[in-house]
């Protein structure tokens, strides 16, 4: 798979890296955008990696660095804590889960915040007719509270939890929302964080653009053949060309 190309798009704060999946999609198709959440919209990596080691203390087992936890966000729960611990066994797990939910229920998950230009960029795209998802490793309940939280409830046309379907990268979660919204994966395009966002979305068909706001690198992300890669999500309807940017992308009209 070959490198990406940098593209102008007429705003110096906007750099836009377009990867090979570019190549034959049209953009003008697009009904549908499916946001991750952790690292993605909102800011809650630092609160993610705090509450897994305050578990593993409270075990007694031997410390988890930072960079191992922030390699597996994006991950479901369960699925995170498999790749950070592998020879624990059953019980010790859910041991270990009961202990991330304590301490996330008892604090830390007030600490998130949405990444700036969230808000006005979701009202954007919702503005131009776009159906708008969410499909997240995060609990049910979790997502739930985060949607409360940051006043987004009413913002998304449909959901999906790790405890509702397979983890990422799966395509479970994104074939769940595309059936109940009637979007084909050719309408769709999935924005995330992490490879598994990315992969989810090659899975089931559907494009995928990359942000660098979470935990990997600009590199782990361009193996997965994003069509772009932003600095911040915010930056989204700009590539979508909604302030005249990046008109050089849409393909010819026939």
């Amino acid at each position: 798979m070959g490198p990406g190309r940098a593209v102008e798009t007429g705003n110096p704060e906007v750099c836009v890296i377009i990867g090979p999946m570019s190549q034959g999609w049209d953009r003008r198709r697009l009904r549908l955008v499916v946001f991750d959440w952790d690292g993605t919209l909102m800011d809650s990596v630092g609160s993610i990696v705090a509450c897994t080691q305050a578990a593993v203390a409270d075990l007694g087992w031997g410390p988890v660095s930072s960079e191992s936890i922030r390699g597996s966000v994006g991950l479901g729960l369960r699925e995170a804590m498999l790749s950070l611990l592998p020879a624990a066994q059953h019980g010790d797990y859910e041991r270990l889960l009961e202990r991330y939910r304590a301490h996330w229920l008892g604090g830390l998950r007030e600490q998130p915040f949405l990444f700036p230009g969230v808000e006005p960029m979701l009202a954007r795209l919702e503005a131009a007719g776009l159906f708008l998802a969410v499909a997240t490793g995060k609990s049910r309940r979790g997502l739930d509270h985060a949607l409360e939280q940051s006043s987004l409830a009413g913002r998304f046309h449909a959901t999906r939890t790790a405890d509702e379907a397979l983890s990422k990268p799966h395509p479970q979660m994104l074939l769940d929302i595309l059936a109940e919204l009637g979007v084909g994966a050719g309408e769709a395009v999935v924005v995330g964080d992490t490879t598994y966002d990315l992969d989810m979305a090659r899975n089931a068909g559907a494009a995928a653009v990359a942000v660098l706001s979470g935990t990997q690198p600009r590199e782990e992300l361009a193996r997965s053949g994003p069509l772009a890669l932003l600095d911040r999500v915010a930056e989204l309807p700009a590539w979508l060309g909604m302030d005249g940017a990046l008109d050089a992308l849409a393909p010819p009209s026939v």
